[in-house]
């Protein structure tokens, strides 16, 4: 469903929206049908508030600036599931976890570095 295009633009969004929770987007890659994103975020700032306004405000704008998405999504009128991924990388190496969301396939093409 996500062609290039769309992941760029949802790369740009997602960085705008990291910055109003003064959050960092570190890394971004995505593939035809989900995101990898590695954010840096401070510990005042709620995971849920965040993700909510990820996935709200890049469903919304996406879905006005590309009205070809809704074909796929037309049945349930959902951008993205109501599920997500979140986990802690405290200690762990941030250099292998960017490599891990670089090396992603990004719809068969390149990546891009957030």
């Amino acid at each position: 469903m996500f062609a290039d295009r769309h992941l760029t633009r949802m790369q740009a969004i997602m960085r705008d929206v990291c910055a109003d929770f003064e959050a960092e987007l570190v890394e971004f890659n995505g593939e035809n049908n989900h995101a990898h994103l590695l954010v840096n975020f401070p510990p005042k700032v709620a995971v849920t508030r965040l993700v909510n306004s990820l996935k709200g405000v890049s469903s919304r704008r996406l879905r006005q600036e590309f009205p070809d998405l809704t074909r796929h999504y037309y049945r349930t009128n959902k951008l993205w599931s109501g599920s997500y991924l979140a986990g802690s990388i405290d200690g762990a190496p941030l250099n292998v976890l960017k490599q891990h969301i670089e090396q992603q396939n990004r719809s068969g093409q390149g990546t891009a570095r957030a």
